[in-house]
């Protein structure tokens, strides 16, 4: 066999290997239980690394300093770097898949504000879009949407033109504390695990009251603390840092708090309940990484990094995640966070 052949030959064994290892394995590995979408391209091959530094250093400071620097507008840069880190979560249902609880679980808002055609529905801290587009398909209202991430908004303007929804779901750029919208000018809103990310929940909820007709339903998914959850028990405080780093949230509220703001900024609360309690199934063992697909992931990450596939910094956000996976996902086990409230 001359040089040339060999060559070849180990490439395409190579490359079954990695899709072996990756795809064939990974998929056996993780089937059912994702539920988490992390995206790079957005951010530039020589940022990775600055960017996890920058969050890193922002949350290893104590709360009160975080507080302090929410207050210097050092927040929302942050949260734009990992609102592209896109975390979502859905209750698991009993015999349907994750796809489908997921979209029975943004239907769900839908039916709560009662949307319907001819109604024009805000959508707070939109992600790239994917419940705008379940709600505008299940409701047929018109949906305005925000996000403070400009890659985002590019992206949800892509993904609502290939599924024909452009004409109803419109995406700008903003701060949903300061939304470029008029006085009562929706018919419902909603937001979906966005608006924990708020330095002041009582800031966001203000202005989505401001933004909504009178008599109007607002329905939001919250990331919270539960009743069980103890800041006099070391494990506990862990856990919900690991939890409020990953997300990038300053503080995660309590449970009991979220019905206290609404009513502060002049909500009437019509709901408040967990959709993660029973019937449905425990939405954290989505989480679960055997150790053997970890070292398989880290070791893949590692060499693409060597090589310089992919950017510097990946193997650290990788660590990162896995990190808080593993502390959302205790979280849930004891009961103690829930992001479905």
């Amino acid at each position: 066999m001359d040089l040339s052949t060999a060559m070849w030959t180990a490439a395409v064994l190579g490359a079954a290997a990695v899709y072996w290892f990756m795809w064939v394995m990974g998929s056996a590995e993780v089937k059912g239980k994702r539920a988490m979408d992390l995206t790079t391209g957005f951010i530039g091959r020589d940022q990775v690394q600055e960017k996890h530094r920058q969050v890193w250093s922002f949350f290893v400071r104590s709360k009160e300093d975080i507080a302090a620097a929410s207050d210097e507008d050092k927040m929302p840069s942050i949260i734009e770097t990992y609102y592209n880190l896109s975390f979502h979560f859905s209750p698991s249902l009993p015999g349907r898949s994750h796809r489908e609880a997921t979209r029975i679980h943004e239907e769900r808002a839908a039916d709560l504000i009662t949307a319907r055609p001819g109604q024009w529905i805000v959508d707070v801290g939109c992600g790239v879009g994917g419940p705008m587009r379940t709600i505008a398909a299940r409701s047929g209202a018109d949906i305005v949407s925000i996000t403070i991430s400009e890659y985002q908004v590019a992206r949800a303007r892509e993904y609502n033109c290939k599924v024909g929804l452009d004409g109803r779901c419109e995406v700008v750029c903003g701060n949903f504390l300061e939304m470029p919208f008029l006085k009562a000018s929706f018919d419902g809103a909603y937001s979906i695990e966005a608006t924990c990310c708020a330095p002041r929940l009582e800031d966001v909820y203000r202005e989505v009251f401001r933004v909504l007709k009178p008599g109007a339903l607002y329905v939001s998914y919250e990331w919270v603390t539960t009743a069980l959850y103890r800041p006099d028990d070391p494990r506990h405080v862990e856990t919900i840092r690991g939890a409020e780093t990953g997300g990038a949230l300053a503080t995660l509220r309590a449970q009991h708090e979220l019905a206290a703001i609404a009513h502060q900024v002049g909500f009437e609360v019509v709901e408040e309940r967990d959709l993660a309690l029973p019937p449905a199934e425990p939405w954290w063992t989505r989480l679960k990484i055997s150790r053997f697909a970890y070292w398989r992931n880290h070791l893949l990450v590692t060499i693409l990094a060597a090589l310089r596939i992919a950017p510097k910094g990946i193997v650290d956000v990788h660590e990162m995640l896995c990190q808080t996976a593993a502390h959302m996902r205790y979280g849930g086990e004891i009961g103690i966070f829930t992001p479905c409230t």
